[in-house]
C-alpha cells in the first residue's frame, strides 16, 4: 500500500509540473498564493504536530537536528536561488541550471525519508501542498532555458523521483538498522522539520506587491494555518 503512496506522489509532481504546458502565460499570483498556503500549512504543521511528536518519542538533543536542517536549508538555498519559494533567477543565456536541480533534489530527497513510516497524514499533505508550486516553477525555469518539452518533462519526472526514494532508501536504512530505527526515525524527521521551518518563515516574511495582494495572502495563510490546526 505505502508504494501506491510513492507512485502517487511522483504521479501528482509530474502532473503539477505539466500544467503549465496548458497556459501560455503562468499566473503568478496564483502560484504565490498557493506557496503562502503552503507555507503557512508547513509553519503550523510543524509547530502543532511534527515538533511535539518528536519530543515525545525521542528528547535527547532533538533540538539540534531541527537546527541542522533549518541551516541546511540555507545552504541548499545558496545553490537553488530560492525557487523553493517561487524565485525565478535565469535567463535565456544563462547555462543550464543543474545547480539549481541537483539542490532540489536533494531538498525533496530528505523530505521523502519521514514518509517511509506512512503513518502520518498531516506530513503527507504538507509535503505534497509544498511540491504543487515548486514542480510548477520548476517547469516554468527549465522552459525558460530553451529545452524541448520532452526534456523539460524528463527533468520534472527526475525530480518527482526524489520523493518516493528517500522514502525507499529511508526504509531500507530502517530494516538495516531495527534496534537504531526509532532514533534514525525522529533525527530525520527532525531534520525535515528544520528544513521546513526556514521554507515556511521565508514564504510567509516575504515583502508583497501591494497592499490588495498582501490582504489575499493574509486570508490565504490564515486558512492554511487554520487547516493543519485540525490536520493530523
Amino acid at each position: 500500500m505505502i508504494f501506491i503512496h510513492f507512485f502517487l506522489l511522483f504521479a501528482l509532481v509530474v502532473v503539477s509540473g505539466s500544467s503549465v504546458f496548458l497556459f501560455k502565460k503562468r499566473n503568478g499570483v496564483f502560484v504565490k498564493l498557493l506557496l503562502a498556503f503552503s507555507g503557512a500549512y508547513l509553519l503550523s504543521i510543524s509547530v502543532l504536530h511534527l515538533i511535539p511528536e518528536i519530543y515525545a518519542d525521542y528528547s535527547e538533543s532533538i533540538g539540534v537536528y531541527i537546527l541542522i536542517g533549518f541551516f541546511l536549508q540555507i545552504i541548499l538555498e545558496y545553490f537553488s536561488k530560492g525557487i523553493e519559494h517561487g524565485h525565478i533567477h535565469h535567463h535565456e543565456n544563462e547555462p543550464f541550471p543543474i545547480a539549481i536541480i541537483a539542490s532540489l533534489c536533494i531538498h525533496s530527497f530528505l523530505e521523502g525519508m519521514p514518509l517511509a513510516d506512512g503513518d502520518n497524514d498531516s506530513l503527507l499533505l504538507a509535503i505534497i501542498l509544498h511540491k504543487i508550486p515548486i514542480s510548477i516553477v520548476l517547469v516554468t525555469l527549465l522552459l525558460q532555458t530553451g529545452l524541448s518539452k520532452i526534456k523539460v518533462i524528463g527533468w520534472l519526472a527526475f525530480f518527482a523521483l526524489m520523493l518516493p526514494l528517500g522514502a525507499v532508501v529511508s526504509l531500507l536504512i530502517g530494516s538495516e538498522l531495527t534496534h537504531h530505527s526509532s532514533k534514525s526515525s525522529a533525527i530525520i524527521l527532525a531534520l525535515v522539520v528544520g528544513i521546513f521551518l526556514h521554507i515556511s518563515t521565508t514564504i510567509l516574511f516575504e515583502s508583497s506587491e501591494n497592499h490588495k495582494f498582501n490582504s489575499y495572502k493574509l486570508i490565504t495563510i490564515v486558512i492554511g494555518a487554520i487547516l493543519a490546526f485540525f490536520s493530523h
